[in-house]
C-alpha cells in the first residue's frame, strides 16, 4: 500500500504513521554575510599592486628596447668636423686645444670674376707743327723778320751781307719755306741734307749760321762761294 496524502501537512506513511513535513510557506533562513576586515583589505590591495608590478616588469624591457632603437648615424662631412672640434686635450695647468689635422678636408672656393676693365675713349688728335729734326715732317717757319736781322743774329759780318744776299736770292728768293723737291734741299741757303742743320733747317736764322759755316769752310769766303756759284749754277 503507498502512501496516502491528506489536507493537511503530514504524510501518512504505509505504516500508518503520519511523518512530519516542513510547510511549504515557511521561508528559508538568509545566507550569512561576509566580513570584510583591514588586514584582509589590505592583503588585497598588496596583492593587486604585485600583479601591476610584475606585468610592469615583463613589458619595460620590451618598451624601453622599442624607445633604444634609432636610426643610423650618417656621417657627413659637418658631422666629421664637429667630432674633430670636439676632440680636445686639457692639461692640468690649463686648457690646451690640440691642433687638429684638416688635411683630409678641401674646401673649394670659386674665385671672384675680375671685372674686364671698359676701354678708354681715344684722345681727340691735336694738329702739332711738324719737326724737321724728327721723323714728323718738316717744321715750316711761320715767324716774321728781314733778311738783315737774320744775318745779323746768325753772327754773319756785316761786309759779307751783299755776298750772302747774291747767293740766296738765287736759291730760294729768301724764303725760308723753300723745298728741293727732287733733291730736298731746304731753307734760304738750300742746306743739303736738311737734317745736317742744327734746331730746325727752315728757321731763317739756324739755316743762315750753318750757311756761314758751309762757305767759309768749303769755299774760304762768301766771295769765293759767290764766284763758285756763277760759274756752276750751284754751291
Amino acid at each position: 500500500m503507498g502512501p496516502i496524502v491528506t489536507s493537511g501537512s503530514e504524510i501518512e506513511s504505509a505504516g500508518g504513521a503520519p511523518a512530519p513535513v516542513a510547510s511549504t510557506s515557511s521561508k528559508a533562513a538568509p545566507a550569512p554575510k561576509p566580513h570584510w576586515t583591514r588586514r584582509r583589505g589590505l592583503a588585497g590591495g598588496f596583492a593587486a599592486f604585485g600583479v601591476v608590478a610584475l606585468a610592469a616588469a615583463v613589458v619595460a624591457p620590451t618598451g624601453m628596447a622599442l624607445a633604444e632603437q634609432s636610426d643610423p648615424e650618417v656621417e657627413t662631412s659637418f658631422s666629421l668636423a664637429v667630432k674633430d672640434t670636439q676632440d680636445l686635450s686639457v692639461s692640468v695647468s690649463g686648457a690646451t686645444i690640440a691642433p687638429v689635422d684638416r688635411g683630409g678636408f678641401e674646401v673649394y672656393v670659386t674665385p671672384t670674376p675680375t671685372p674686364e676693365p671698359e676701354p678708354e675713349p681715344e684722345p681727340a688728335a691735336v694738329d702739332e707743327p711738324e719737326d724737321s729734326s724728327g721723323g714728323g715732317g718738316p717744321l715750316y717757319y711761320t715767324g716774321g723778320g728781314a733778311p738783315a736781322e737774320w744775318m745779323a743774329a746768325a753772327g754773319i759780318a756785316s761786309g759779307d751781307w751783299g755776298y750772302v744776299d747774291a747767293i740766296v736770292s738765287r736759291e730760294s728768293g729768301w724764303n725760308p719755306n723753300a723745298t728741293n723737291s727732287s733733291s730736298g734741299a731746304c731753307g734760304l741757303v738750300q742746306a743739303y741734307p736738311c737734317d745736317k742743320v742744327p734746331g730746325n733747317g727752315y728757321d731763317p736764322v739756324d739755316n743762315l749760321r750753318w750757311g756761314n759755316g758751309y762757305a767759309t769752310g768749303r769755299y774760304g769766303s762768301w766771295a769765293a762761294a759767290v764766284a763758285f756759284w756763277e760759274q756752276n749754277h750751284w754751291w
